[in-house]
């Protein structure tokens, strides 16, 4: 078991210790709450000289960050002096350069913090001990950090086709759009990556920042998760849920989260559905380029969810109808119910998973058994849709009588 002390409980001053199950080795936990609890400093070079002092001296206690240490000129000499040439992307947290270790030719993603941004000394070192700390196929994997004075930079592998953003949201015209069963591989991935931290750790991870930028690509379209500076550890005990301050990206945040504060599991659900919304119509979650009425895509999508008869509408034009009709509806029914405005009625992220499993699987490459055999978990997911199918079919009837 794999038992560590971490910084991402609720704003307190309680520590609490996370354990990994599946038979990981066992690591010495780092008592973080004091540090952490502490994080508003006169100054700022007192704030950054005690996270670098911080991580030094868990490092040298031994087993808990595996994370090299860089210092800032190994990283200027990876990016060319962090020049235009070699920036990927910014964002309200910083910049990203792409790089490359000189001593071992690695290409990597480099983080530059903006010292004024969004990202601040908290979430640097919780985004520090969460990748360095858990690990999953489908989890961004850190290869280092840099605490160099003023400095807050966080080390990637390099992930060579940029986020789910660059593919969906801000398609270039010149650029092939995503078919349909890699946008269910992508979405099966991005929900691996949310089992692993809902279901493998104990208590479970809430990510609270779920979107379309944070899941990155690689060469074949395998999702990893990345960004976990807005991580919390999630309730323990007989507690139903973390109170904590509403953070995370406006539209993708839980209706009861961003009403109270209080935080579950679920609550990452429910930005899951929102983003899984996004992967099948192609849609941004608020698009202020759009009419009105369609700005806000889950107040826009709502009415046709609520009838199959215009689940075709739902899907994004550039598939250009490329899409299995029943997968569409299976798909439709996963994110109606990620999206239920009360967080009880959501499925958890395992039967998300389990059902996206057939979601992937091409119709000509049946998983074993029949071609309509429903998954596992599946029958909550469209036992709405049938209900409804049934009223529409018997006012047809009515109508016709």
């Amino acid at each position: 078991m794999n038992c560590f002390a971490c910084c991402l409980t609720a704003e307190t001053d309680e520590t609490t210790e996370i354990s990994v199950k599946k038979g990981e080795e066992k690591k010495d936990g780092a008592n973080l709450g004091s540090l952490v609890d502490n994080m508003s400093f006169k100054s700022d070079a007192a704030r950054h000289e005690a996270i670098a002092n911080e991580l030094k001296r868990i490092n040298n206690g031994g087993k808990s960050i595996k994370a090299r240490t860089f210092t800032f000129q190994d990283l200027a000499a990876a990016t060319n002096n962090f020049k235009n040439e070699s920036l990927l992307g910014e964002g309200g947290f910083g910049r990203v350069y792409k790089g490359s270790l000189e001593n071992t030719n690695q290409v990597v993603a480099v983080k530059q913090l903006d010292r004024n941004g969004m990202q601040g000394s908290r979430e640097f070192l919780c985004e520090v001990l969460m990748l360095s700390l858990l690990h999953h196929p489908n989890l961004v994997n850190l290869i280092g950090y840099c605490s160099d004075g003023d400095q807050r930079i966080l080390v990637y592998e390099y992930m060579s086709s940029g986020s789910l953003e660059d593919h969906l949201l801000e398609l270039p015209q010149d650029k092939k759009p995503l078919d349909w069963f890699t946008r269910m591989k992508i979405a099966r991935g991005a929900a691996r990556g949310l089992e692993y931290l809902h279901e493998t750790t104990t208590p479970p991870i809430i990510y609270r920042d779920f979107k379309a930028s944070n899941i990155l690509l690689d060469d074949d379209f395998n999702a990893k998760l990345s960004d976990f500076g807005l991580a919390k550890v999630g309730p323990t005990g007989d507690k139903p849920h973390v109170s904590t301050r509403v953070m995370g990206t406006y539209g993708y945040c839980a209706p009861e989260y961003a009403l109270t504060g209080q935080l579950t599991t679920l609550s990452d659900v429910y930005s899951y559905g929102v983003v899984f919304l996004e992967i099948i119509t192609g849609r941004r979650v608020i698009d202020n380029s759009k009419p009105a009425s369609e700005q806000n895509l889950v107040t826009w999508a709502q009415p046709m969810l609520k009838d199959r008869r215009r689940f075709a509408e739902l899907a994004d034009p550039l598939l250009e109808g490329k899409f299995p009709s029943k997968g569409l509806h299976q798909a439709l029914g996963i994110a109606a119910m990620c999206l239920q405005e009360e967080a009880s009625t959501r499925p958890f992220i395992s039967d998300v998973v389990t059902a996206l499993e057939f979601l992937t699987v091409k119709e000509d490459e049946p998983k074993e058994g029949s071609e309509d055999a429903v998954p596992p978990n599946q029958s909550s997911l469209d036992k709405s849709d049938s209900e409804q199918a049934n009223q529409e079919e018997g006012k047809d009837n009515e109508e016709k009588s």
